[in-house]
C-alpha cells in the first residue's frame, strides 16, 4: 500500500462526498473506526453538517455508549487486553438498537445510547426515528472484523510508535489490543477508505497498490 498526503479539510470533504452520493433514498450505516488517539469521534463529529448541507439527515452514535456492563468487561481483572477486544463491544446491543433497524426493511427507530460506562448504568435514552435517505456515523474502536453490517467504512490507521507515543500512560494495558487487531482483522486492507493518522494535521489517505 502507498499513501498520498491530503489535508484534513480534504479528507472530510472526499468523505462527505461519498457518504452524499451513497445509496440515495436508503439508510447509510457509516462507522469511522480508530483507536482514540487517531480521533474518529472527531472525524465523525466534522462530518455531520456537510453531510446535513449535501441533503441527507445525520444520526451521530458512539460505540463506547454500547459497552457491556462492567462486572462483565472487568470480569477476568480490569486490564486484559485481550478481553478488551473480545468482549467489551456489545455487539448484540448495538445490532439490536442500531444497526439492525436501517437495515433495507427495517423500522428506522434507533437507541442512540444503551449503558452509561461512566456511571455503569443505563442511559434511559429514548428512541429516535432515521428517516429513510439518512446516514448513521458511528464512531468507535475495534469495530472491523466482527461481521457488523457497515455499508461504509473508514479506518484510522496509526503506526504502532506513534500510537504508544500518543496512549495515556493509563490507557497503555490496551496496545496489545490493537496490536491483535492488525494482526487478525486487518482494518487497513478491509476498511473501504483508510486515512493515515500519524499526525492529525497532515493526514494521508492510504491507497491500494498499484
Amino acid at each position: 500500500m502507498r499513501a498520498r498526503p491530503i489535508s484534513p479539510g480534504l479528507v472530510v470533504e472526499e468523505l462527505c462526498e461519498r457518504i452524499a452520493a451513497a445509496s440515495p433514498g436508503q439508510w447509510l450505516r457509516v462507522a469511522v473506526d480508530g483507536a482514540p488517539p487517531a480521533g474518529p469521534g472527531r472525524l465523525a463529529d466534522s462530518l455531520v453538517e456537510p453531510v446535513r448541507a449535501r441533503g441527507r439527515d445525520v444520526l451521530r452514535v458512539s460505540a463506547r455508549d454500547f459497552l457491556r456492563p462492567a462486572s462483565l468487561r472487568y470480569e477476568f481483572g480490569r486490564y486484559d487486553p485481550d478481553v478488551f477486544y473480545d468482549a467489551w463491544l456489545d455487539e448484540n446491543g448495538l445490532v439490536r438498537e442500531v444497526l439492525g433497524p436501517l437495515e433495507p426493511g427495517g423500522t428506522g427507530k434507533v437507541l442512540p445510547s444503551l449503558w452509561d460506562s461512566v456511571r455503569d448504568r443505563a442511559t434511559r435514552a429514548r428512541y429516535v426515528t432515521l428517516p429513510a435517505g439518512g446516514v448513521l456515523l458511528l464512531d468507535g474502536s475495534l469495530l472491523l472484523g466482527r461481521g457488523l453490517p457497515f455499508d461504509l467504512t473508514v479506518h484510522l490507521s496509526m503506526s504502532p510508535a506513534a500510537l504508544a507515543r500518543r496512549t495515556p500512560d493509563d490507557e497503555r494495558w490496551t496496545l496489545p489490543a490493537y496490536t491483535r487487531y492488525e494482526n487478525e482483522a486487518r482494518p487497513t486492507a478491509r476498511a473501504d477508505m483508510a486515512i493515515k493518522m500519524d499526525d492529525p494535521g497532515h493526514p494521508a489517505l492510504i491507497l491500494a497498490a498499484d
